[in-house]
């Protein structure tokens, strides 16, 4: 298996610390807003990450954080009247939904930057009592990026050039512009705990390297993230948990592509940016999921209504698939048949091509295409014409639900989704009945975008 090291920059064999595992970070989100379809891509693409490696027989322990105190969550908190600790849970809470629509397994760990800040505190003292830390008369302690040479080894930056773009920002007081905040002094205000250097709370990039040592060690498997992060983020975990522990950070480093929206930057101010929540509301969560596996995980993709919907079309053919042949296989008989080796050998090429895609630096859009083509060699040879034996029916669907759990596909069953449509209806006969005609009209609107047209009729709503 072959795997793309942004550090090297180059595609390596995977060899693990641990003879058949694998110890996995991946950056988790800062929790004062609902995570948009940007925040879904590594959600998605790193959770099948995990589920292939384990189908390929490795023991993975997956540690996700939660920044749970951060600048953006204390505004969040001042602006809501409340404070930092409701907005992270609620949002916590909040992730967790998507995520399960997302059908994305919850992390080995999900640790949690408070959870942490004694293990973060004696790692910024045992860098300044290396000398590669400092501490200033505000009760800040800042890291010295000059000291360690080895800074910008994986975005491939020299220093020279990153100090170009540096500055020192109004109430700084650092060595150099390009030294990066360990532990902040507390403002007032803020929340915040105590230290050697005084009251005050944990730098962002210092959580991860402290989680990441506690739950996986002074050296992982795999480090990943969003592309968005290699610097200053993943830069910054680097220098000050190498110049720490005096052993290397990570062995590979993977990180996934942007994500635009009508082939534009994702922005507030572009009008642009979509939470996974907007998105699932009218077409579901599957089809985010699918979109975020369509291509390579370090292409850039764009998000449009109409891929999206182009996406909805391409499960809908997937499940028709499956569908089927439960069908078949309830009502087939038992017996195997001549000439059904022959076609197991078919269906079991298409494994073979899903392996070789996957292998090859995690190809989840060559994969999809093994399991369509799967789809098309059962429906060319276990059909209702081939009238296949229920042993052969049962094969090529467990064949085919394996390879499409592995992508963490094909995850709503019929029934949930029916219930969910009938739940819609009796809101809408409510709505008109209530006479509330815009919520009617919304519901109407949301079964059509997932493709069911209802019609009014005086016993109420009914699919047409």
């Amino acid at each position: 298996m072959k795997i793309y090291n942004t550090m090297t920059r180059q595609k390596e064999e995977l060899q693990t610390i641990t003879p058949n595992e694998v110890k996995i970070y991946a950056c988790g989100p800062t929790v004062y807003n609902f995570i948009h379809i940007g925040n879904a891509r590594p959600i998605c693409v790193f959770d099948t990450f995990r589920r292939y490696l384990e189908y390929r027989g490795y023991k993975v322990t997956f540690v996700q954080n939660f920044t749970d105190i951060d600048d953006k969550i204390i505004k969040r908190a001042n602006e809501e009247n409340s404070d930092y600790l409701t907005v992270s849970e609620k949002y916590i809470a909040e992730y967790k939904k998507d995520a399960k629509g997302l059908n994305v397994r919850e992390a080995s760990v999900h640790p949690r930057a408070t959870e942490n800040v004694q293990q973060i505190i004696d790692m910024v003292k045992t860098l300044e009592d290396k000398g590669y830390a400092y501490s200033t008369e505000y009760g800040d302690v800042y890291f010295r990026t000059n000291k360690f040479k080895e800074y910008g080894k994986l975005s491939h930056q020299p220093l020279e050039d990153l100090e170009a773009g540096a500055r020192i920002q109004i109430g700084e007081t650092k060595e150099d512009p390009m030294d990066f905040a360990l532990w902040k002094g507390a403002k007032p205000g803020e929340p915040s705990w105590d230290s050697p250097w005084g009251k005050g709370r944990p730098g962002w990039h210092i959580e991860c390297s402290t989680m990441a040592k506690r739950y996986l060690g002074e050296t992982i498997d795999i480090h990943c993230g969003g592309q968005d992060l290699v610097f200053p983020h993943h830069e910054n975990e680097i220098a000050q948990s190498e110049c720490c522990n005096g052993v290397p950070f990570a062995h590979y480093w993977m990180h996934n592509g942007y994500i635009n929206v009508d082939n534009r930057k994702m922005s507030k101010s572009l009008n642009n940016f979509f939470t996974v929540r907007d998105v699932a509301e009218k077409y579901g969560y599957e089809p985010i999921r699918y979109l975020m596996l369509s291509s390579h995980y370090r292409s850039p993709i764009n998000y449009s209504v109409d891929i999206i919907e182009q996406c909805k079309a391409a499960l809908e053919r997937l499940y028709n698939c499956r569908d089927d042949l439960k069908f078949l296989m309830e009502n087939s008989v038992s017996g195997e048949k001549d000439g059904e080796d022959k076609i197991k050998e078919i269906l079991l090429k298409n494994k073979e091509d899903f392996i070789t895609a996957m292998d090859d630096d995690f190809n989840t859009a060559d994969g999809i295409t093994a399991l369509f083509e799967l789809a098309r060699d059962i429906n060319t040879n276990v059909s209702a014409k081939t009238n296949p034996s229920k042993e052969l029916c049962e094969f090529a669907l467990n064949l085919y639900n394996e390879l499409a759990n592995v992508l963490g596909l094909l995850y709503v069953e019929k029934d949930t989704v029916e219930d969910d449509v009938q739940t819609l209806i009796e809101q809408r006969n409510a709505a008109r009945k209530n006479k509330d005609w815009a919520l009617a009209d919304k519901i109407r609107d949301e079964l059509k975008a997932r493709g069911i047209t209802i019609k009014d009729t005086p016993n109420g709503t009914i699919i047409v």
